[in-house]
């Protein structure tokens, strides 16, 4: 066995990679949220000169691959790797994205845990030995979401209460085998978790088990206590998720301090009508390459293990009867 495994889900590296720099995109409904000044750029509208939302995503989710490169000053082209992923069928915001960068490209589909996924595999790649820098990232949109899993916003649905709102934002970190910056020290990948939960308008419910499992496995694996880390976020259980959460981390022993919290639930006001708060691809990814990374900087915190939460179901699942299965990927981000 490698000495980089360790229990049965975490891998430690060796040489851990540097996060040298992360850039994101967001939408208006983001840029009037409490998050709002650790964004890089805020979008005027939800079209910003496109013919359609899909169009924008792929263009935000472009921009950041791009902008992040200009960031580190580094060579686009010295890149090795661009890894990503969204929610779109075929994962189609991230190929066009791709199209247009140019870089050696592996698309994933982690649903909203694509963020700690592609991070994940990201250090991976470099610590193995196989890449020297690798791009990171995530996006989704909240209309083209709304378009693909519910009903268009056009209709003026009524959402319940324990839905989430998506955010429209693509979020991406560059991420080398030297340099100055926080470093990827950990990840745990997580497991697939199905408690039967059907309703795809309560997300939170349906992953919160699933996160509890990563975050209970890798504190296991590593022999640590949550008050190891600065900081623990969930990617986007929103206020339900996160209440479900430290129901279950309470009831299975771990002895939690107030260090946890979640992104879904951070990047927007209450008063913004968003119900249970924020989800998709691109609510981890913005708020780890804004206000995580930027307290990371500041070593406001040192610590900090991000959870990146996704719902695994379909349109097509849920109209068989499908229940939604769900998973957690764990990445520890320390100075």
């Amino acid at each position: 066995m490698s000495i980089k495994r360790r229990g049965n889900q975490t891998v430690v590296f060796q040489n851990p990679p540097v996060i040298l720099a992360g850039y994101n995109v967001v939408g208006p409904k983001e840029g009037l949220g409490p998050l709002k000044d650790s964004f890089d750029m805020i979008l005027a509208d939800t079209y910003n000169g496109e013919k359609s939302w899909e169009k924008t995503e792929m263009k935000m989710l472009e921009m950041t691959m791009t902008k992040v490169a200009e960031k580190a000053k580094v060579p686009l082209e010295s890149i090795d790797y661009n890894l990503a992923g969204d929610l779109l069928n075929q994962i189609i915001s991230s190929n066009y994205a791709a199209r247009q960068v140019g870089l050696p490209f592996i698309g994933l589909y982690g649903a909203c845990s694509t963020m700690g996924l592609s991070t994940a595999l990201g250090a991976m790649l470099i610590d193995g030995g196989f890449a020297s820098k690798v791009l990171c990232s995530a996006s989704s949109h909240h209309d083209t979401a709304e378009r693909q899993y519910r009903l268009p916003t056009e209709q003026g649905s009524q959402r319940p209460m324990s839905a989430q709102w998506t955010v429209t934002g693509a979020g991406t970190i560059l991420l080398a085998d030297s340099g100055t910056g926080p470093k990827v020290t950990s990840a745990t990948i997580g497991r697939i978790l199905d408690y039967g939960e059907t309703d795809a308008n309560n997300m939170g419910a349906a992953m919160a088990p699933a996160v509890a499992d990563t975050i209970l496995n890798h504190c296991h694996d590593l022999q640590r206590t949550p008050d190891y880390y600065d900081l623990i976020i969930s990617g986007d259980l929103g206020m339900i998720g996160l209440q479900l959460l430290l129901e279950v981390l309470k009831r299975s022993g771990l002895k939690l301090t107030n260090n946890v919290t979640d992104c879904g639930v951070l990047i927007y006001d209450t008063k913004q009508d968003v119900h249970a708060g924020g989800s998709g691809c691109g609510c981890s990814a913005v708020v780890l390459t804004g206000h995580i990374l930027k307290k990371l900087q500041t070593k406001e915190i040192n610590k900090v293990l991000l959870i990146g939460s996704g719902s695994l179901h379909s349109t097509v699942a849920t109209q068989q009867g499908e229940s939604i299965p769900a998973i957690g990927h764990a990445v520890a981000i320390e100075n």
